[in-house]
């Protein structure tokens, strides 16, 4: 597994091919105790998984979900002020792992790239409806295929997300 990105420098990274994701959802590793996101590849058979936090894991999960929070979120404050400066989100991509980080970038309006961590993009792609997509090179190194031996192991993932409640990532 690899880390989301704490923030920080900026990486270079050049244009490269980047294949489209989507969220399973998110779970909790035992015995760690930490959350990860898992992602799939749309047309592709690749898995990406993601350690992330626990408010990031709690801001999916609700999204996916559809709960709607008393007050807004901060992914829902970053969508709100998106909309009000008409700067749509265009899409997100991870676009490198380095040391075992993730690095994401959000495409805002008419090509703006804004460093950001993947768990933070994901969720705001979520409750924008971005696409996801991430650099292939990136997939090659992280991404897993789960034989087909294993794909009851992906169904019980899926049962798991039905009856998880975001609560159950509050640390």
């Amino acid at each position: 597994m690899y880390r989301d990105d704490e923030g920080g420098e900026r990486h270079n990274h050049t244009e490269a091919a980047v294949r489209e994701l989507s969220v399973v959802g998110v779970r909790v590793e035992l015995p760690s105790n930490q959350p990860i996101v898992l992602l799939r590849e749309v047309e592709g058979d690749r898995y990406l998984p993601i350690w992330i936090g626990a408010v990031e894991a709690t801001a999916i999960a609700y999204e996916q979900q559809g709960v709607k929070p008393a007050r807004p979120l901060t992914h829902d404050l970053l969508r709100d002020i998106l909309a009000a400066l008409k700067a749509p989100l265009r899409a997100v991509e991870i676009t490198e792992l380095k040391e075992n980080v993730f690095y994401a970038d959000l495409l805002i309006g008419d090509g703006l790239r804004v460093s950001a961590r993947p768990s933070d993009s994901i969720a705001l792609a979520l409750r924008v409806g971005a696409p996801i997509r991430c650099a292939d090179q990136v997939l090659t190194e992280a991404g897993i295929v789960i034989p087909d031996e294993q794909e009851d192991e992906v169904e019980k993932f899926r049962e798991f997300l039905e009856q998880v409640r975001p609560e159950d990532f509050a640390g």
